[in-house]
């Protein structure tokens, strides 16, 4: 009989997401034998396939099939670019596995939560007894990845694509296009992928069936983004008639906004998107076509003479009937886009940018810019998606993007406005990630999203324990393929030219790239053909060593419950800080030698230095603690300066133990 246990499925589950409903038993099925599947005849192929995975990974030192079965049951064939139901349970006894759901998509669900589920002991692996209920609370739970400023490679989609199936993520929105590369072939403009970048990698027509076909096997719809009228440099670049003024363009090579748009008052551009759109939508059998609109200041309109006196004739101008309005323009454009879009079957999505009282209401606004422009979008009709929040390249911590709600306890959406909220997607620019870099800027953080769209928002209020499960599942997504963890300690023995890294691994893990987009204004200059293989580029965008030592250091300066204030900290707890604050002290001494003889690192010299004085300041704090000694304010005074210092960056890098030292002094 399977018991339930107050807080078991809390305090002992081991999965990521939590699912809607888990009550465990106190029976354990081996995994010393392979599961034997029961499937229904004929199976669907995705759910066939998705099962030899799953017990592959389940008993992968053995081919041998035991006695317990993988019973699958499932309704019919699930359509996941329909928003097809993927409710699911999944029973584990000591007999085998039993998996029913309305459709195959739910199997898909249920499979990736059976694969979190062994757990080891001394006999082996083992599956606990449970019985789980599950259904996501979004239908929408997305990751955008940017294929056009650097160009990812067939391979590195997929495996990505593998870590949001075994994280139940399923909207893959592929961004495609920018300023920087138009990175599809098209057979209708081909000089739209062979001109528009300084580099020429695009994926072909067979590459992008390939694709789409491997996401929807693993229940994941692709959702392609065009976007324009800006962020359209590439494609002027290879067609020059599409420009809103004369100027001459060549492949544009930097990171920031060109402010570059295509001209929305020629026929001839509606002409060319209509066969340009015609050829893509066959590519992608998705109902959403996202269109961009984003980003687009209008001063390449409002500088054309000929785009003024048309917006003037077409009396798009601002209360004073003289000022051209850009944002009437581009509603003008956005509805003749969505009309061609609809003509082929398509709903088109836009950022934020393109919302606006003229916009028909079937246009699914994203939000990027802030939780003001879901709320407008909402009220006004339109379904919409959250992303402000979920920016994973601006490196800020799991926690931070797992505190954000579509939909938190004081929305002020109306209960009919709230239905309009189709769910979030985290969003992985890559300006500063390659193929190389891609993973590690995205995962495992990317899974405290996946865990707000799937999971109920009651269950997933402990920050804590959403760390101790992303701890567990970090490495199981290195068997899929990730290589989030395994690219960096190459890199590190790279730009150390050994294999002896630990010195540099040392203050690798406890720095972090610096936040949002300052690496734009930090003094060095990227372009696309800048190699990202600095020690930044090795650090973690969410140092878990810095994390872990904040959560000791909380320990110590929290009181607890029932103790008087004056009680010391535990001894136990000051050892394990100090033990930190040594390693850290020591290894400048290591460090400096190398980043001194090697010119890739030599910049990064001033962090070593800087965590070998804070760790001397830890020191200090950590005796004045055990001695019950109060810090006099002169040290107060000096230890603020010094850790000041120590937060300054290096090598568009950062201290990421400077905050918690902070709190740790008393400042």
């Amino acid at each position: 009989m399977l018991t339930t246990r107050p807080g078991a499925a809390q305090t002992a589950t081991t999965l990521l997401p939590l699912p809607a409903e888990a009550r465990y038993g106190q029976g354990r099925l081996l995994l010393k034998a392979a599961l034997k599947p029961l499937l229904p005849s004929p199976a669907a192929p995705a759910v066939a396939a998705a099962v030899n995975r799953t017990v592959g990974r389940l008993s992968p030192a053995t081919k041998v099939v035991g006695a317990a079965t993988l019973q699958i049951r499932y309704g019919r064939v699930g359509r996941p670019e329909l928003f097809d139901e993927e409710r699911y349970s999944l029973r584990v006894t000591p007999m085998g596995v039993s998996i029913d759901a309305p459709t195959s998509l739910g199997v898909l669900r249920a499979l990736a939560t059976l694969e979190q589920l062994p757990r080891p002991d001394k006999k082996g692996r083992y599956l606990p007894e449970v019985d789980i209920r599950d259904q996501p609370r979004f239908a929408w739970r997305g990751l955008l990845i940017d294929a056009a400023r650097h160009f990812m490679p067939v391979a590195v989609i997929k495996r990505n694509l593998d870590g949001m199936a075994a994280t139940k993520l399923n909207v893959l929105h592929w961004h495609l296009t920018d300023d920087q590369g138009f990175r599809i072939e098209s057979k209708v403009f081909p000089r739209l992928q062979t001109v528009g970048s300084t580099d020429g990698l695009f994926y072909t027509q067979a590459e992008v069936r390939e694709v789409v076909a491997y996401a929807a096997a693993r229940g994941i719809r692709v959702v392609p983004e065009f976007d324009m009228p800006s962020h359209t440099t590439s494609w002027i670049v290879a067609y020059p008639r599409l420009a809103s003024n004369d100027s001459v363009y060549a492949p544009y090579t930097r990171w920031r906004t060109t402010n570059v748009a295509i001209d929305p008052t020629r026929e001839t551009t509606y002409t060319f998107l209509d066969s340009l759109v015609t050829e893509m939508t066959t590519l992608f059998p998705d109902p959403y076509f996202h269109a961009g609109g984003d980003e687009n200041d209008g001063r390449n309109w409002r500088r054309t003479p000929r785009i003024v006196a048309w917006m003037q004739a077409h009396h798009m101008v601002k209360a004073d009937g003289k000022t051209v309005d850009k944002h009437q323009l581009q509603t003008y454009f956005n509805r003749r886009v969505m009309a061609m879009l609809q003509k082929r079957g398509k709903t088109m999505i836009g950022w934020d940018e393109i919302l606006g009282p003229d916009l028909p209401e079937e246009a699914v606004i994203q939000s990027w810019r802030g939780k003001k422009g879901l709320s407008e979008a909402a009220r006004l009709g339109h379904p919409v998606v959250l992303s402000n929040g979920y920016y994973l390249d601006l490196n800020f911590s799991a926690a931070s993007s797992y505190t954000v709600d579509p939909l938190p306890p004081d929305t002020p959406l109306t209960p009919d406005e709230q239905k309009l909220v189709l769910g979030g997607e985290a969003a992985m620019w890559a300006e500063y990630a390659d193929s190389t870099v891609l993973d590690s800027r995205m995962w495992p953080r990317a899974a405290a999203v996946a865990e707000r769209l799937w999971s109920p928002q009651a269950a997933t209020q402990s920050v804590a324990d959403m760390y101790r499960r992303l701890n567990l599942l970090s490495p199981q997504l290195e068997t899929l393929g990730l290589r989030h963890r395994r690219a960096p300690e190459l890199l590190l023995k790279q730009l150390a030219g050994t294999d002896n890294v630990g010195p540099l691994r040392t203050l690798a893990e406890v720095i972090e790239p610096v936040k949002e987009y300052k690496r734009n204004f930090q003094g060095f200059n990227y372009t696309t053909a800048t190699p990202l293989n600095r020690l930044v580029d090795a650090a973690p965008a969410e140092s878990e060593v810095a994390r872990r030592f904040a959560v000791l250091v909380d320990s110590v300066v929290t009181p607890r419950i029932g103790a008087p204030n004056f009680l010391p900290p535990a001894p136990r707890q000051l050892a394990q800080l100090r033990a930190q604050a040594l390693r850290w002290q020591a290894n400048d001494v290591l460090l400096q030698p190398l980043l001194a003889s090697n010119l890739s690192l030599t910049e990064y010299a001033p962090l070593s230095a800087r965590l070998a004085t804070v760790a001397t300041v830890l020191m200090e704090r950590l005796t004045q603690l055990q001695t019950g000694q109060a810090a006099s304010p002169a040290w107060l005074a000096a230890t603020r300066a010094t850790l000041d210092a120590a937060q300054a960056p290096a090598g568009q890098a950062e201290l990421a133990v400077v905050k918690a030292a902070r709190k740790l002094a008393g400042l």
